[in-house]
Parts: C-alpha cells; structure tokens; sequence
C-alpha cells in the first residue's frame, strides 16, 4: 500500500521530467508512492518521456494546457494520502519525499515543505545577487512556497481544494495554514533551478507578482507573506552583507511590477510566463 500519493502537472517538460521522475524513485520501494503525472497540452515528448523513466507512474495526458486543471485531474485519480504536490521541473528524491511525510504521520502539522537548494552556477552575477537577497527575506524562509514541493494531510488537502483557483498556487497553499500549521523540514531537499539569465528572472517574477495580485484580490494572501521596506531595511540590519545586492532585487522586483501591469489590467490571470533557461 503506498505510503503517500504524488501529483506532477507537466507541460512540455520534456528536458527534465525523466531525471527528476527518477530522483522521486531513490531510497523508496515500488509500491511507496503512488505517482500521477498529468501531461497538460503538451506538444513535445512530456509524456512518452516520463513512461520510460518511471513505469511506476500512472500517465495522464490533457488536452488544455492549464496546471490548475491538472492538479484537478491528478487529485481525482487518487485517493492516497498524505499527498505531495510537486512541479515536474523540481528536483525531490525519494528519500526526501519519505522525510516530508513524518511530521504529518505524527499529527503535528497539516502541511510540510523541504528547505529548498537553488544552484546559481551558470547563472548571471544579476541572477545571483536577486536570489542572495530573495532566499534571506523572512517570509521566504518560513513559507512554503517557491520550493516547488507542498506536502498536505488529508485535512489539509480539503483546506487547499477549497480554495479559489489561482496562478499562484504554492502562495495559496502556503497562507493557507498558519505558521503552527506548516513546517519546512529541513532535512529534505528541493532543487530549484533558478532562471540564468536577467530576463528569464523577470519573466518568471512577472508571472509571480500577476499571481500574488490575484491571491490578495481573493482574499487569500497573508500580510506576512508580502515584502515590504520594512522587510528589506531588517535584511540589511541583520545582514549588512546584503546591502550591495539589494538595489539589484529592488531593480528587478520594480520591472517585474511594471511588467505585471498589463496583465493585472486585463484580469489576465492564465497566461503562464514560464523562462527556458533553468530548464536547459
């Protein structure tokens, strides 16, 4: 009987679904984790890919490219709990994905997320600085997402369906559950592959800042969730060492805003600004 269920919306990740769906396999037995691939509007070898690499995996294939709508259809195929929800361009062994199941097994918390690993090599200097700043803030150490991995009990996952549907799920699923709620287990890992290059960083911060818009329109963003000045001037207190870099995270996190603008006046709140490079 698994042990826990996976769900990985997939959507022309052709690149790297094969290495992490045989991550996921590492330090478990066949039958630990019930994993869902949804394949959603994929027009490259997603699916045929994902096969290969994990036999295990019950693959389903969606005509509507829309991850919302696969994280729907890989919930109604099964009904195992704990369930981790994991986007198919992280890196999560299976070893870590056990790890992420004992606080929830033990009824402390309702939802649990790894510490996450982000790789900068390759990455421009302008990438790098960003992420030195963005991985210090307060709110992303202690939420649960950006880590590309959430991990919900069954009471949990009933919290989180109930939700609205929103581009920024992981912001949902994290201020969903108050801090006593929530855990990062610092003892499992996710490699999160960052954008390489400055305009891939903004592209993807784009479409995390027309998401969080639309989390607080509904109500569901926690204050403590956001950054503020207030947030970035005890960065710097706390570490000086930042204070360099931190005009670089403004600067980026200003052309994100101005570029989410367009879509915020529309109410546009589908299209998915995805960057190619951490992907490469």
């Amino acid at each position: 009987m698994a042990l826990a269920s996976v769900i990985i919306p997939a959507h022309n990740e052709a690149a790297s679904i094969g290495r992490n769906l045989r991550a996921l396999r590492e330090g478990t037995r066949g039958d630990d984790l019930d994993v869902v691939v949804v394949c959603n509007g994929c027009t490259d070898r997603t699916a045929e890919v994902a096969r290969t690499a994990d036999p295990l995996a019950r693959v389903i294939e969606i005509q509507q490219p829309s991850k919302a709508e696969a994280v729907r259809v890989g919930n109604a195929a099964t009904d195992v709990f704990p369930r981790i929800h994991l986007d198919a361009d992280i890196q999560l062994t299976g070893t870590d994905a056990l790890q992420l199941l004992e606080p929830i097994a033990r009824d402390q918390v309702l939802a649990t997320a790894p510490r996450r690993a982000v790789p900068k090599a390759g990455c421009s200097p302008l990438v790098r600085w960003y992420y030195d700043v963005w991985e210090a803030l307060p709110q992303v150490e202690a939420g649960l997402f950006g880590r590309g991995v959430v991990v919900l009990s069954e009471q949990g996952q009933a919290r989180v369906t109930a939700l609205p549907r929103m581009m920024s799920d992981d912001l949902g699923m994290s201020d969903s559950f108050s801090g006593a709620e929530r855990r990062i287990v610092d003892g499992a890992v996710a490699v999160v592959h960052p954008p390489r290059t400055v305009r891939d960083l903004v592209r993807r911060r784009i479409r995390i800042v027309t998401g969080n818009a639309q989390a607080a329109q509904l109500g569901v963003r926690r204050p403590a969730s956001r950054t503020g000045a207030r947030s970035l001037l005890g960065l710097v207190v706390s570490r000086p060492g930042l204070a360099l870099r931190l005009p670089v995270f403004v600067a980026i996190h200003v052309a994100s805003q101005l570029g989410a603008r367009k879509a915020l006046r529309a109410g546009d709140f589908t299209t998915w600004q995805r960057d190619e490079s951490s992907r490469t």
